[in-house]
């Protein structure tokens, strides 16, 4: 029994042996078979990496999806931003016009004025700016700073209407009828509404009757001057000078001929008439008269009195004047010299900001002292200038340049002789405020002489400078008060011509209209 067990467990020991050695040999033996176990072996592997390829395909398309929404919803808050950017920033411009508008709407173009004033440097050209700015200056008794705000209006809308009456109005407060007539005049070929032809047509029967009354008219006017001059008598400051003709010897000059200063009191007074012929055509005629009185020096005390008429053509942009001159000047109470000329203008106007002005002018100077009258020459003088309104309306500029020859014509002739002479002057005038104008002028000549002056054995040269600097301030439409401060020199080449000045003064004057 215990023998047939031991060879049933040997016989299934060896089947279990063989099966395994040949389940071994089968795998060593057959390659085919080897490669469909490695196949069933591998494929879970292969999977596992195919999804979690998908899995981090998918993450990423997510999470670019993401940030493309919030991209897009950057960009949205952003335009967003910007449109209440852009929205509040037209609410600020546009304030201050629906502010103006509303106030002259309730009768208060003074403080709509107010408002808008400070913004006219950035916002002028602005049509709609212009045209209230333009309003409210002219209902608020400004018609000079109305006329540029509506000249800016009509240059880039010329057939604006409502500017271009109302720039009639303007003009019509300035009292330049003809402007005011002409404008007038263009809006009703614009066809207005009946309403308005028929305000245009009071403003245009209002001005044939002043065109009518006003056939004549006068203006004066009266000032009163207290101030300190450095030179009276416009001599050099060397008491001492040395004459190449004598060999250079030194000589003293005359106390009268060297730099004194004074203090003096001036008086001047003038008026001119005009005469309106027609729409075109007007006479004039006029006359100055100055008086200087120095406090201690006055042998040096001066009396001028000068007349002048003419006749003036005028027409919308041209004004042509021609006339004829007369002076007389007395110096310490002695008749010193007498003159008498001839002048011309034109005066072009190319807008209310920009005006040219060409001048000539011939006069002749007579010395009554048969000792003095060496000195007789004649003059001729022609230029030009030009004046600019800035665009505030508050500051003007001017300029002007000119050529001169003075004819030596005495039997014997003047110590220096004839001398041709070349000149230009620039300034400005700016509103302080309303009441006070601040003014500035620079000027410089070169002037050469034709004969060599036997004394000092050269031809005469001089470069003239001189520098003005005040103020008018205005405390009634007809008087005014100028501070000025006066600096001028004269370098020349001979000694005894050079010499520098300083007055200082204040001015009291009363116009009369």
């Amino acid at each position: 029994m215990k023998l047939g067990q031991w060879v049933c467990c040997g016989v299934f020991g060896a089947l279990v042996l063989g099966g395994g050695v040949a389940q071994g040999a089968e795998t060593q033996g057959t390659p085919g078979k080897a490669k469909k176990v490695t196949k069933k072996t591998v494929k879970p592997n292969a999977r596992a990496s195919q999804a979690q390829r998908e899995t981090a395909a998918r993450a990423k398309a997510e999470q670019e999806a993401r940030q493309r929404a919030e991209a897009e919803q950057a960009r949205q808050r952003a335009a967003a931003e910007a449109e209440a950017k852009k929205q509040a920033e037209l609410e600020a411009r546009e304030k201050p016009l629906r502010d103006a508008d509303a106030l002259i709407k309730e009768g208060k173009p003074a403080d709509a004025y107010a408002l808008l004033e400070p913004l006219e440097f950035d916002r002028s050209g602005e049509i709609r700016f212009d045209y209230l700015l333009g309003i409210a200056a002219l209902d608020s008794g400004k018609p000079d700073k109305a006329t540029l705000a509506f000249e800016r209006v009509l240059a880039v809308d010329p057939n604006f209407a409502g500017a271009r009456l109302d720039m009639a109005r303007a003009y019509y407060q300035l009292g330049d009828t003809p402007r005011a007539k002409t404008e007038f005049e263009a809006v009703l070929k614009l066809n207005p509404p009946e309403a308005a032809r028929a305000t245009i047509q009071n403003y245009l029967d209002a001005i044939a009757a002043q065109e009518a009354a006003k056939q004549t008219g006068f203006t004066a006017y009266l000032e009163g001057t207290l101030g300190n001059d450095s030179n009276v008598n416009n001599s050099t400051g060397q008491s001492q000078i040395s004459v190449p003709f004598f060999n250079n010897a030194v000589f003293t000059l005359n106390p009268t001929n060297v730099k004194m200063a004074d203090n003096y009191l001036g008086v001047a007074a003038g008026g001119e008439v005009n005469h309106n012929i027609d729409s075109n055509f007007a006479v004039y005629a006029g006359a100055d008269l100055r008086d200087r009185s120095n406090f201690s020096k006055t042998a040096f005390s001066s009396l001028t009195v000068d007349g002048h008429a003419g006749v003036m053509y005028g027409n919308e942009a041209d004004v042509f004047r021609l006339g004829i001159s007369g002076g007389q000047y007395t110096l310490a109470s002695a008749h010193n010299r007498d003159t008498v000329g001839l002048n011309g203008e034109w005066r072009h106007t190319f807008s209310p900001s920009n005006q040219l002005n060409v001048f000539g002018q011939y006069s002749q100077y007579r010395f009554v002292d048969t000792a003095m009258k060496v000195n007789d020459f004649d003059q001729q003088v022609i230029g030009a200038g030009w004046l600019h309104v800035l665009a505030d309306g508050k500051s003007a500029l001017f300029g002007s340049l000119y050529y001169g020859t003075e004819n030596d014509v005495a039997a014997g002739g003047r110590v220096d002789g004839p001398k041709h002479f070349t000149g230009l002057r620039v300034g400005g005038q700016s509103s302080f405020n309303e009441s006070t104008e601040l003014f500035a002028s620079l000027g410089g000549q070169a002037g050469d002489y034709g004969v060599v002056n036997t004394a000092f054995l050269r031809q005469r040269s001089d470069k003239q400078y001189d520098m003005t600097l005040g103020a008018n301030w205005h405390w009634d439409k007809l008087w005014t008060v100028r501070p000025q401060l006066t600096f001028s020199r004269n370098d020349s080449n001979i000694i005894i011509y050079g010499y520098d000045r300083t007055d200082i003064s204040l001015t009291l004057r009363r116009d009369f209209k």
